[in-house]
Formats: structure tokens, sequence, C-alpha cells
């Protein structure tokens, strides 16, 4: 009898079409041509739009100044590699297979790489920056160390190359499923530093120039990592199987193709300070190519999406599949050098910062907005594009996971589908509106954008029910891979959901925010960095959603607590919001008074008028949602009686009311034996 051999032993001898040498050429050629022609691009648009130019003054000389946008490319390059690898591993590939160890081993060696080339891109723009003389003696050691550990851009670079040092180890140790998420989720953390430099920290619209570059760079490294591991697992998978890893993988690039675009753009517009620049600059010209690159892909998708990723399973559809791979790779490296150039080519003129800032400039990185009137409560926008994108993609998910359960058949309540899209249009006007335009200069306005955040957004997005929908409407995969349902499911039962779930630690996780936040320096970043606002938004959005999710959700969670103790967890929170308000209302100076009270703002109340305003919303209008939900506790209670009473109506219906008969026959019964016994020493007592 020939053994069987063990899952990690299965490897297609061949690649998914074509003999093994076509397999071994698109393995070597995809990710040289891809390097080769980021390379050319890089050089080209350096020299046209003046992005290696000599400095006026301090110099450094054309190495560092050639060499630094190189060994930038070799960092983009190799995220894209860490990245994408492990997140193509994560949900299209099994963890007990050869081409999961393969991916982590891509993700690792990309890792190894990218740790090198972000020290070297630290050490040249150290060199760039202050042109220092280069030595082994003391002085310039000194000089590293101290802007490695007190300047923004050392600091970043500093984090970055420990990070990928960390996630060298890791890819090559890890191998389980939630050992390898965890490991995915700090790559691309590991995005984050370099989002904010560039042109990005130097631009008005500071804070959606970082949010479009972080998700910019999120976007192209899944996708172009996503890519070249394709190419590189192709020979391990028979065709059938290689068809189903291209369709996930698809699945995936659309929604990275959306974010790259979409933040492209952004930024583009940012950097160009209009559409002026757009035709008249080298800056421009270069955001125009990278564009094309951009609609190409774009068409290169559609065609393979649409015509040929369901047809892979043919030699002839597959060997043209693999065909348009290869131009998209080119075109991947020609947009990635681009995109290097553009980091370090000078934007149009009017893009940068005037010399002369007024306070709020300086604080908040934008100009202080006009005065606060009715009419710009409706008018007033400041997009914040990470909760744009979540908005808009929150709500696309779900009316498509609607509409497939209603073409198979079920129904979904149409109240829940409202409730969803009403409560993600509200986070749209909070986290893009004149709440997120005025809050950084109204202590007010942030405070109601807080309790819409932590209190009336997810009163109504618990209603919908998105797990729910979720686990009904995604397949259920059999091959031992992991989709987005099965994910959900690792999530909702893992043992850290099961202690957050929890109801009272949701109430304490939710009242307890309130004074971590506004008493600890929690709000000065919150204020001061942009990364501390949006963990901010992203705190308070979950914290309200796991309290409401744990007293009136719909979606399965470990544990409820009884209706009567939900209506005692929520006097108690309701009592810890009026007294925080209360509070905020006593207090005597400024919170965060060199922000608050520095916009040199001359309309509205004045900083302690407008922060005793806040706390008189965080004690009022922080209520009312709190008392819709003790009053939907309550109705739900109500409801849970009446279908047990309902029940055990039913019940007596179909038993001819047997339980009640034998229960009057046994008091009978009963009754019979007491009275024979009262007899009984009636007698003995004559």
């Amino acid at each position: 009898m020939i053994p069987t051999p063990s899952p990690r032993e299965v490897v297609a001898p061949r690649g998914g079409s074509g003999p093994a040498g076509s397999s071994r050429t698109l393995r070597a050629a995809g990710p040289a041509l891809l390097v080769a022609a980021a390379l050319v691009a890089v050089l080209w648009a350096l020299a046209y739009g003046g992005g290696a130019a000599p400095l006026p003054l301090g110099d450094p000389g054309p190495g560092v100044r050639w060499g630094l946008p190189l060994v930038t490319m070799v960092v983009n390059l190799t995220a894209a590699g860490m990245c994408g690898a492990l997140v193509i591993a994560l949900f299209a590939l099994r963890a007990d297979e050869k081409p999961f160890e393969v991916a982590l081993g891509v993700a690792s060696v990309s890792a190894a790489v990218f740790t090198v080339a972000s020290a070297a891109t630290g050490f040249l723009t150290f060199v760039l920056t202050f042109n220092p003389t280069v030595g082994l003696d003391n002085t310039f050691g000194g000089q590293l160390g101290t802007w490695l550990t007190t300047t923004e851009a050392g600091i970043t670079w500093l984090i970055t190359t420990l990070a990928g040092a960390v996630l060298t180890i890791a890819a090559f140790a890890v191998r389980g499923w939630t050992a390898t998420l965890f490991v995915a989720v700090l790559a691309l953390a590991s995005l984050v530093p370099m989002g904010t430099q560039g042109h990005s920290g130097s631009l008005a619209s500071h804070n959606i120039a970082v949010t479009a570059m972080i998700l910019h760079m999120m976007g192209a490294a899944v996708w172009l990592g996503g890519l070249v591991l394709l190419v590189i697992v192709r020979p391990m998978f028979e065709r059938d199987r290689m068809a189903d890893v291209i369709s996930r993988y698809s699945s995936i690039a659309i929604v990275a193709y959306v974010v790259v675009a979409v933040s492209g753009v952004a930024r583009a517009l940012i950097g160009l300070g209009g559409l002026n620049g757009l035709f008249d600059s080298g800056y421009g010209t270069l955001v125009l190519l990278k564009a094309a690159a951009l609609v190409l892909l774009g068409l290169l998708g559609a065609v393979y999406r649409t015509r040929l990723i369901f047809r892979v399973r043919q030699e002839g559809a597959s060997r043209r599949f693999w065909g348009f791979v290869v131009v998209e790779l080119a075109i991947m490296g020609i947009a990635s050098g681009v995109a290097v150039a553009l980091a370090r080519t000078p934007p149009p003129a009017g893009a940068e910062v005037p010399l002369s800032e007024t306070p709020a400039e300086i604080l908040s990185g934008s100009p202080l907005p006009p005065e606060l009137t009715v009419a710009r409560w409706f008018t007033e926008w400041d997009i914040d594009l990470l909760w744009a994108l979540v908005c808009v993609f929150g709500i696309f998910f779900y009316l498509a996971g609607v509409r497939r359960l209603r073409r198979r058949g079920d129904s979904w309540p149409v109240y829940r589908t409202v409730f969803w899209v009403l409560g993600l249009l509200l986070l749209a006007w909070v986290t893009c509106g004149p709440l997120n335009a005025y809050q950084d200069y109204l202590f007010s306005v942030h405070m109601l954008g807080h309790m819409l955040l932590t209190m009336a957004i997810p009163l109504l997005l618990v209603p919908g029910a998105p797990v729910t929908l979720a686990l009904r409407a995604i397949e259920k995969r059999h091959d031992g891979t992991r989709g987005a349902r099965e994910w959900i499911m690792w999530a909702v039962h893992s043992p850290f959901a099961k202690i957050i779930t929890n109801p009272v630690v949701a109430a304490v996780i939710f009242a307890g925010s309130l004074w971590v936040f506004y008493f600890t320096d929690l709000l000065r970043w919150a204020m001061y960095d942009h990364l501390g606002h949006e963990w901010m938004i992203a705190h308070f959005l979950i914290s309200g959603y796991l309290f409401v999710q744990s007293l009136v959700g719909i979606d399965p969670v470990p544990s409820r607590l009884p209706y009567a103790l939900r209506l005692v967890v929520l006097i108690l929170v309701m009592a810890t919001h009026a007294f925080f308000g209360i509070t905020i209302m006593m207090q005597s100076g400024l919170m965060v008074a060199e922000w608050f009270g520095s916009m040199g703002r001359t309309w509205g109340a004045t900083p302690m008028a407008d922060q005793y305003l806040g706390g008189g919303i965080a004690w009022s209008v922080g209520e009312i949602p709190t008392l819709i939900l003790a009053v939907i506790v309550g109705i739900q209670w109500a409801w849970t009686d009446e279908r047990l009473q309902r029940r055990r109506d039913r019940h007596a219906d179909r038993t001819g009311d047997a339980e009640l008969a034998a229960y009057n026959e046994r008091l009978a019964e009963l009754a019979e034996r007491d009275a024979r016994a009262a007899e009984r020493d009636a007698r003995l007592n004559l």
C-alpha cells in the first residue's frame, strides 16, 4: 500500500498551468520585473521632478541625495512583501500546509531586509538633514544618538527599525493562526510611523495628509505583497486550489485598490494645493503618471476578475491570467518608484505652510474656522478619511449581505438595515462634519461628539446585528482556510471577547473611560496627536458599542445579566455620567489650557464658559441615550415575560393542561390525606 502524504507534504509537482519550468520562470521574473521597473521609475522621476537636486545649503552630496530614495524604495517593497504575505496567509491559505509556511518565510525575509533598509534610511535622513562629518568618533555617534531619540524623524526610523527586527523573528517563529494574526497586525502597525514622514508633516491639512499616507501605504502593501506571494506559491498548488486562492486574493485586492485610490487622490490634492498645480509642475506630472498607473491597474483587475479569474482552472485562461499578473507587477513597480520620488519632490508653491501662522494653525495645523452658526451645523465639513472609508465600507458590505440573504430566499428585518445605515451616517457626520471641524476649538463641541460616539451611535448600530448578518450571509469554508466568517467566529468566542463583553466589565470600561481619559494626559494626547484623536474615536465607539450590546444586543454574547440587574447597571452608569458632568462644570481651571485657551478665537463663548457648557452636555445630553436604553431594557423584559407566558399557554393547550390537572390532583390527594389524619386524631382523642 502506498502511504498517503500528510497535508504538509501535498505539493503539486507542476504549477497551475504549463510545465514546471514555466512556474520557475514566473517566480523569478515576476519579482525581478517589479524591482527593475521600480528602480527605473524612481531614477527617472527623481531626475524629472528634482527630488535629488543639490541642496542650496549644506548639501551632503549625490550619494545621499540619490541613495535615500533608493533605500526608501527598498523599505516600501519589503514592507509590501511582509504585510501582503501575512494577510494572504491568514485569509487564503491553510495553516497546516507548506504554502502557509512559505508565506511566513517570505514575510520573515522581507522583514529582515525591511529592518536593514529602515536603518539605512534613518541614517541617510540624518545625514541629509544635518550634513554632519561622518566618522567613527564619539562626536558623530553622540549627534546620531541625540537625533534618534529626540527628533520626530529620528524616533520614527528608530521605532520602524526595531519593529522590523521584531517582525523578522516573529514571522520566522510563529506558525499558528492566532500568532500569525498578531504578527500581521504588528506588521501593518509598523507602517504607521512612516506615514507621518515626508511632506505630510509640513503641509496644511496635516491630519488628512497623514491619514491618507498611512492608508495608502497599508493598502498598497497588502495589494502588492499579496500579488507577489501568489507568484511564489503558484507551483505549490494544483490548478483548482490555485483558483480558489486567486479568488480570495482578488476580494482583498478590490478593497485595497479602493483604499489606495481614495487616499492617493486625497494626498495628491493636498500636495498640489489645488488642481492648478497639476499641469504646471514636476510634482503634478508625477501625480498624473501615478494616477495613470493606478487606472491601468484597475482596468487590468477588472479584466481578469470578470473574464479570467473564474476560468483559471482552464489551461489557456490560466496562462493569460499569469500574463496579466506579470504586466500588473511591472505597472506596480512603476507606481512604487514614482511614489518614492514624489515623497522627495517639492510640491507646488502654495502647498507649503505660510511663514506667518496663526495660533490655531500652530496648534492644530489648520486655520481657525469661522464662527459656528446654525447653518454651519449642516454645511461645514472636515473629512476624516479613515472614518469616511469605514462608513462607506460598513454600509456597502451590510447591504451586500442583506442582498445575498434575499437572493437566497432568506428574510432580514428592514428595521435592522435602517438602524445600521442611520448609525453609520451619524458616525460620518460626527467624524467628518461640523463636530470634527470645531472639536479642536470648542470643548463643548468636542464633548458633544464624545457623547454621540459613546451612546447615540452604538444605540443605532447594535440593533443592526452585524455579526448575525455576517454569520448568515458569508459562506462557510470547508477547505481548512479561514475567511471573514471563520475569523468573526474566532473573535466572538475568543477568551478576550468573553472578558470584554461581560456586562460588568463592559460597564466599567464604559463609565471608567470618561474619568481616565479626561483627567489624565490622554486628552492632551488626543488634542496634539492625530493618532491620539483616531484612537479616541475608536475607543469610545467600541466601548459604547460593547456596553449597549451587553444590555440590549441581538448578536450573540457569552453572557448577559438578568433584566433587573441590567437596570441596576444602567442606573449606576447614569449616576456616573451625571457626576462626571457636574465635575467638569465645577472645574476652576481649563482642561488642556494651553490648547483650548490659546487658539486665538474671537467668537463664541469664552474658553471657561465653553468648558462649563461641555460639562452640561455630558450631564444632560449624555443621559438621553441612557434613558432610551432603560426604556428598551424594560420593553425587552416585558416582551420576554410575555413570550414565556405564551409558551406556557401553548404547552398547556398541547397537553390539555395536564400539568395543571396533575397539580390539582396532587393537591386533592394532600387534602384527603390531611382529612384522614385529622379524623384519626379525633378518634384517638375520644
